[in-house]
C-alpha cells in the first residue's frame, strides 16, 4: 500500500525508547499510519483498549491522539458508539478537489517561477517521476503509480517554500487519501494523467508560471472526474469537462 510522500513508518517500534516527544503524539502518528496504509479502513471503528494493548500505554494518550486525529478530519467520535475511521461524503470529496486543485495551481505558478537553478532541478526530478509512472503503467501496477503521482505533486508543493501552503495541502490529500484506497485496484486513466504530467514538467523547464498554474488545475480537475465517474453506475458516468469542475 503506498503511503503519502511526507510520512514515515508507523512509530510502534520506538514508543519504548522517546522520552522527548508526546506520548499522544506518538500514538496518533501510529493510528494516522494504519488508517493512511489501509490497515484502519473508513467506517471501522477503532477499539481505545486494543490500541492502548497494543502499544502499552494507557487510555489517556489514546483519547488525546483520537482528539488529534478527528480535529485533522480523519476519525469522527459517534456517541454512544464510539470512534470511527471517517467516510467522506460524495460533496466533501468534491470541496476538497476544489481546494487541492486550487492549491495544486499555485504550487505550479511557483515552481515554474522558480531561479533556474532550483527549476532545473525539479525538472529533472519531476521527469524521473514520470519515467517511474511510465513503468508503473506499463505494467498496470496501480498502486507503483499512485505513489509515484503522490511524489510527484509533493515534490511541486514543496518546492513552492511556504508552510501555510504545505500543512493546508497535506491535510486535503490526507482525506482524499481515504477516498483513494478502496480504487487503487483500478486504473483512473493512467495514461491521460501520465500526459498531463509531462506537459506540467515542460511547463516547469520553460519557466512558464500562468500555463503551469493552469495545467497543474486542470490536472487535478480530470482526476476528480475520473474518480467521480467511476463511483457511478456505467449509465450515469458522464465525461463533463475539467474546468466545470474546478470553477
Amino acid at each position: 500500500m503506498p503511503m503519502l510522500p511526507w510520512f514515515t513508518e508507523s512509530p510502534a517500534d520506538r514508543l519504548v525508547d522517546v522520552r522527548d516527544t508526546s506520548l499522544s503524539k506518538l500514538v496518533r502518528d501510529d493510528m494516522l499510519a494504519l488508517i493512511l496504509k489501509g490497515e484502519l479502513v473508513p467506517g471501522q471503528r477503532i477499539n481505545e483498549p486494543d490500541v492502548a494493548s497494543r502499544l502499552q500505554v494507557s487510555r489517556v494518550p489514546v483519547r488525546e491522539a483520537l482528539r488529534a486525529l478527528e480535529s485533522s478530519g480523519l476519525v469522527v467520535s459517534r456517541k454512544h458508539s464510539g470512534v470511527f475511521v471517517r467516510q467522506l461524503q460524495a460533496v466533501e470529496i468534491r470541496d476538497l478537489y476544489q481546494m487541492r486543485g486550487l492549491l495544486d495551481g499555485f504550487a505550479g505558478r511557483c515552481a515554474a517561477s522558480l531561479p533556474d537553478r532550483e527549476r532545473h532541478a525539479l525538472a529533472a526530478f519531476l521527469d524521473t517521476s514520470v519515467h517511474a509512472m511510465q513503468e508503473a503503467a506499463s505494467q498496470h501496477d496501480v498502486q507503483r503509480y499512485y505513489g509515484g503521482n503522490l511524489h510527484f505533486h509533493w515534490a511541486i508543493v514543496e518546492s513552492a517554500g511556504n508552510g501555510q501552503l504545505i500543512d493546508s495541502y497535506r491535510g486535503i490529500v490526507q482525506k482524499l487519501h481515504l477516498s483513494r484506497l478502496k480504487n487503487l485496484a483500478q486504473d483512473l486513466g493512467m495514461q491521460a494523467s501520465m500526459h498531463e504530467h509531462v506537459a506540467i514538467v515542460q511547463a516547469i523547464q520553460d519557466s512558464d508560471p500562468l500555463r503551469c498554474e493552469a495545467l497543474m488545475a486542470h490536472h487535478v480537475g480530470d482526476a476528480y472526474a475520473r474518480l467521480r465517474d467511476a463511483a457511478l453506475p456505467p449509465r450515469l458516468q458522464t465525461t463533463l469537462p475539467a474546468a466545470s469542475i474546478s470553477e
